[in-house]
């Protein structure tokens, strides 16, 4: 069994984003495939059991500011990966939130998992945002599951719980089509968020007292929240030590939560854009006792 800690910001219009994850190789990654550069290893090949592989990874990404932003920024975070020498690593798309991997197969992996959600502050926009209280940064504890039908697909689905900022409950469905090429990984797929009418109305919500108080936003208050997208990424594996995603990803604020005056211009946009670099070192050691 396989323990990893892998850190995102979850992208969508929350993942807002969020979010670049991890290492993006499959269990069929081509770069451990033979080709015309990569002689086959032999098959008694020894690896040290005690001997552990180490992946250190650093993200910058361009995330709306807030929830249903027109405007963006840049965050910066760190990522990890740990696994025993010889175990091959787990695909790792760059929206994926802080997970921890209790239970892996070659199939099926589960664990708990967390999300950071940014806030909306009056700062942020002091003409539009006007009378409107702020929503703090959010942090939502939950549980994922993810399940390799074929070696070239991952379904991924996350329950989280909203603890501080927000009292909601929120998931996320996810699809990736993995496709291995020599040093290269493609990776291209579907993604769904959801959440309930306390998550909505906390970053899509206008109360009477705030429509008065901004004199131009009208009383709006959502039942629901959903959005829909896509997120597809590149990987260039240079050797054993360095490789390198570039990404991207798009989603659509849909339903009662897109028919907020706060994501119609000026206030905000539906369309919400994501996009990135990571960068990975992997290095093996032993543990110290």
């Amino acid at each position: 069994m396989k323990s990893s800690v892998e850190f995102g910001t979850g992208r969508g219009p929350m993942g807002a984003a969020a979010v670049l994850g991890l290492a993006l190789a499959g269990p069929a990654c081509a770069a451990d495939l033979p080709t015309a550069t990569t002689p086959r290893q032999p098959a008694f090949t020894y690896v040290d059991p005690q001997t552990w592989e180490i992946t250190l990874s650093g993200t910058i990404q361009a995330i709306p500011r807030y929830p249903g932003a027109s405007d963006y920024t840049w965050v910066w975070y760190p990522g990890g990966d740990i696994r025993r020498a010889g175990e091959p690593k787990r695909f790792s798309a760059p929206d994926d939130n802080l997970s921890f991997t209790l239970y892996d197969t070659e199939q099926f992996r589960a664990g708990p998992t967390l999300r950071f959600v940014p806030g909306r502050f009056y700062g942020d926009d002091r003409q539009h945002l006007f009378g409107l209280r702020d929503a703090r940064i959010a942090f939502e504890p939950g549980l994922f599951v993810e399940v390799y039908p074929v070696p070239s697909v991952r379904l991924r689905g996350e329950v989280r719980q909203g603890v501080y900022g927000h009292h909601g409950t929120v998931g996320t469905v996810a699809v990736d089509y993995l496709i291995p090429f020599d040093r290269w990984m493609f990776s291209v797929g579907p993604r769904f968020n959801i959440g309930d009418a306390s998550f909505a109305r906390k970053y899509f919500g206008v109360s009477p007292a705030e429509a008065a108080i901004n004199g131009r936003l009208t009383p709006y208050s959502p039942g629901s929240f959903y959005s829909a997208g896509l997120v597809g990424a590149v990987t260039f594996r240079q050797d054993e030590t360095w490789s390198y995603t570039l990404f991207g990803g798009y989603s659509r604020i849909l339903g009662p939560s897109g028919a907020s005056p706060l994501v119609d211009r000026p206030y905000g946009n539906p369309d919400q854009y994501t996009g990135g670099l990571r960068v990975d070192y992997t290095f093996r050691t032993k543990p110290l006792f």
